[in-house]
């Protein structure tokens, strides 16, 4: 591990202060599980542009699709509903 310092506005510090006491955790695993945590939604905003821009160049063809359309109809059962 690598030790580094950063500036963060005292207000956020009290913020996480009180998250890591409540949590049971220290500052520094706080931080790195946040920092994780926005790296991974980093990369699928990402993947997600990525996707965006492919099937805007190459949009599907509905006659590939239509064979899916009823697989998205949850039907009344998954509401609960009988």
């Amino acid at each position: 591990m690598k030790t580094i310092q950063m500036t963060i506005d005292e207000t956020l510090l009290e913020q996480v202060d009180r998250t890591v006491q409540t949590l049971e955790t220290t500052r520094s695993a706080f931080i790195r599980m946040a920092l994780e945590q926005a790296l991974r939604q980093y990369h699928v905003r990402r993947l997600e542009e990525r996707d965006e821009v492919g099937y805007t160049a190459v949009p599907a063809n509905p006659s590939e699709t239509n064979e899916w359309q009823n697989e998205q109809e949850w039907g009344d059962e998954w509401n609960g509903a009988k």
